[in-house]
């Protein structure tokens, strides 16, 4: 479930991450969840390589081939709006490549695989009182769709805070997680993140919120450690069993 001792900071053995896990969800009031990855995989059918190659195809089309000639290796679509954010920043073109993303990422939305336990955890954290809410650098939109699709939309409520049309709010960045914090009424310290990437850990730390970090192979844990996560599953299951516990106290 988790690394080592050394790298979790834990008791040898699982017992003792369980028990983490345990206060962790005893200690937190609201979940803020990343979208892709923690909740479900966005991109299974809709591959984000195949996505910023044709954003990258559109700005050719709109005439920013040394722009797009910069992005010859990039194959992350976010990286590819970032890159645009920065070079005309707050213009036409950025919120039209933002829309653009946006819409590809809702037709992804159909073919998204959830991920493991994460629906039954998230209604197992609703059933014991705590709120939970997406934090994403995806488009709302897109999580919004999706949620939709599971039935799930009732335990999000409005509290879904994704990508707005200035990619310098993207995370690391902490601007999603202080949206959804002020929108849940609840401080940082009574909150907990769960993420995939180094911007999630570094986004919550800025934003005073627990992480716990959520890696579906070793490389990316092995990343999550390095940005300063003190706790990483390759599973969502114990943190299901986790908030169920807190279900019988």
């Amino acid at each position: 479930m988790t690394r080592d001792a050394t790298r979790s900071e834990l008791p040898s053995g699982d017992t003792g991450a369980t028990m983490t896990l345990r206060r962790l969800i005893a200690g937190t009031r609201c979940v803020l969840f990343d979208f892709d990855g923690p909740i479900c995989r966005l991109f299974a059918a809709h591959p984000s390589a195949g996505i910023a190659q044709r954003l990258k195809g559109w700005l050719t089309d709109q005439g920013h081939r040394t722009l797009v000639a910069a992005l010859a290796g990039t194959a992350d679509p976010q990286d590819v709006l970032r890159a645009v954010g920065a070079a005309h920043p707050g213009s036409e073109l950025v919120r039209a490549l933002e829309h653009r993303l946006t819409e590809e990422e809702e037709l992804a939305t159909a073919g998204a695989r959830p991920t493991p336990y994460a629906d039954p955890l998230i209604r197992t954290l609703v059933a014991v009182e705590r709120q939970v809410a997406v934090t994403t650098n995806n488009s709302p939109r897109a999580a919004t769709r999706y949620l939709a699709s599971r039935g799930l939309s009732d335990c999000f409520g409005p509290h879904i805070h994704g990508r707005t049309d200035d990619p310098a709010l993207l995370k690391p960045h902490p601007d999603c997680l202080t949206r959804a914090l002020r929108s849940l009424g609840h401080p940082p310290q009574e909150s907990l993140m769960i993420g995939d990437t180094r911007a999630d850990a570094v986004a919550a730390r800025s934003a005073g919120a627990q992480f716990l970090g959520y890696a579906h192979d070793e490389r990316r844990e092995d990343a999550l450690y390095a940005a300063g996560a003190s706790l990483v599953v390759d599973s969502l299951e114990p943190v299901l069993e986790a908030a169920r516990a807190e279900a019988t106290r």
